[in-house]
């Protein structure tokens, strides 16, 4: 997880808190960084439309995670979604007679934690900072709140959600493939 014994998220308002190395700043005279101009130039959320996006960034927090920082772990519940800022994400999945296998990538603009979301939360992959990652966390239980509240936002959100999941289904296939090729020259399986 991203530690606040080294960064700290905070959210948008006046002035926000950063906890590093154990010592905690407060930043009461300057503003974070503008989460609805962020999430505007975001990939996944530029569909929606401003005043959806202030709501959201109202919401909203950021989440700093250095190179490595584990964000959450195959079969661990969260509450968490992100959106990733800048840096990139890894999706690994442990297979038992495999070991773990890298699914995908994702970069800026793309989404992380989409379990959140669907389902009762348990992650289907750990989720590891490449590098320097900042990301732009929302709550997966108080966005479906509002999906239910705003039917135009829950619509929305859907749209780009089933998106973002049939990518990682098309990634995810072309992996198994990867590993079913890979026995089936060494022997051990067939190819599909």
């Amino acid at each position: 997880m991203c530690r606040s014994s080294e960064f700290d998220s905070f959210t948008a308002g006046e002035g926000f808190r950063v906890a590093y190395a154990g010592h905690v700043f407060e930043m009461a005279n300057m503003e974070a960084p503008d989460l609805a101009q962020a999430l505007q130039e975001s990939a996944f959320a530029a569909v929606f439309p401003p005043e959806i996006l202030q709501s959201l960034a109202e919401h909203a927090r950021w989440k700093h995670c250095p190179a490595g920082t584990v964000l959450f772990r195959e079969g661990e519940r969260s509450d968490a979604f992100y959106i990733v800022r800048s840096g990139h994400v890894t999706l690994d999945m442990c297979l038992p007679a495999r070991g773990c296998t890298r699914l995908i990538t994702v970069g800026p603009g793309e989404i992380v934690a989409w379990s959140a979301l669907v389902g009762d939360g348990r992650m289907t992959a750990t989720a590891t900072a490449a590098d320097d990652a900042e990301l732009i966390e929302l709550s997966g239980g108080d966005l479906l709140e509002r999906c239910e509240a705003e039917p135009q936002l829950g619509y929305q959100l859907m749209r780009r959600l089933a998106a973002a999941l049939a990518k990682r289904l098309l990634a995810t296939r072309l992996q198994m493939l990867d590993l079913f090729s890979a026995d089936a020259t060494s022997g051990g399986g067939t190819a599909l």
